[in-house]
């Protein structure tokens, strides 16, 4: 094993409720020229204002924090080794704008410019769905169009929210519109509930997004599913949208806009796995909200999604 990859400290080093609690208690790296050896880090946005329901986003990344502290390194169900194959460590918050939501947008666009100039893949903590769109934008800059695979019970294609442009509803409409997406390898899985027009899932369709609405996936494995996906949006570089209130909320409760109907926990692990072998160059895990969270079962759900995104990254083995 390369002695320069970073390894999260074990639970025979320190107990798993002590010590810092970083991502995976992974080091904590700021430095401009530390950052030049990472392939991958975790990001942390604390967003929620962008949050049309219940708030509580901003206290996302550091729960899914805390709860990282179960996860250990080597995938059993995989083989993935991410650990002794990449160089990752935890990079930090980002430092939004509380009090201004387009401002927000343009500090985490800038930020996330500046973490790319070091060819590092974000997996990003959140936060709303709100963050994805200037993650989306510094990544286009750096890519061009981008394939998505985006897991939610919403559509998050409103064209406005209370007359505003910008919110965790608008995210993906605001992508298109700006040219961000290649639209026949976009994706969205577990779309549900009801819709303020009936067209709402519709307006997706006719960019050529592929919608697979939540009661296509009940009683199924989403292998078969994540087959065809795999097929549709290889070819390019992709970025994968998780919100965690794709989810039934009977597994993850602690988030701002639950929506009964949802993914379970297995087929969640199943369309991740599922991405293995594209060429992901991001991933997010977003809307956990802690003060809806009261076993912290919603943020462990999180943790261990993001533990999965790390593994199918490009350049992490299987043993």
């Amino acid at each position: 094993m390369p002695k320069n990859f970073h390894q999260p400290l074990g639970g025979n080093e320190m107990p798993r409720f002590g010590g810092i609690a970083s991502m995976f208690r992974l080091p904590v790296i700021k430095e401009p020229n530390d950052l030049d050896l990472l392939d991958a880090a975790f990001i942390g946005v604390p967003l929620d204002i962008g949050t049309s329901l219940r708030s509580g986003t901003r206290f996302g990344p550091r729960q899914i924090r805390a709860e990282s502290v179960m996860i250990r390194p080597y995938n059993m169900a995989t083989g993935a080794a991410p650990f002794d194959s990449i160089n990752v460590a935890d990079i930090g918050d980002i430092a939004i704008n509380t009090f201004n939501l387009q401002e927000s947008i343009r500090i985490i666009e800038e930020e996330y410019d500046r973490i790319l100039s070091h060819n590092i893949t974000p997996l990003t903590i959140g936060g709303d769905h709100t963050i994805t769109l200037p993650i989306l934008r510094a990544l286009y800059k750096k890519y061009g169009k981008i394939g998505l695979i985006h897991i939610d019970a919403h559509a998050d294609v409103n064209d406005e929210m209370f007359g505003e442009k910008f919110a965790h509803g608008t995210t993906f409409r605001r992508a298109v519109e700006e040219d961000l997406l290649d639209c026949n390898r976009v994706v969205q899985i577990g779309l549900r509930a009801q819709g303020y027009s009936a067209d709402d899932f519709n307006w997706s369709r006719r960019q050529g997004f592929r919608v697979v609405q939540a009661e296509e996936c009940w009683h199924h494995s989403a292998e078969p599913l994540m087959e065809e996906v795999y097929k549709q949006v290889n070819g390019g570089p992709v970025y994968l949208s998780f919100d965690i209130d794709g989810i039934d909320p009977a597994w993850a409760p602690g988030t701002g806009t639950p929506e009964v109907g949802g993914l379970t926990t297995i087929q969640a692990l199943e369309i991740v796995r599922g991405c293995a072998g594209l060429n992901l160059i991001g991933c997010d895990l977003v809307e956990v909200s802690p003060p809806y969270d009261t076993t912290g079962n919603t943020a462990l759900l999180g943790a261990n999604l993001l533990y999965e995104m790390l593994c199918v990254l490009p350049n992490v083995r299987r043993l």
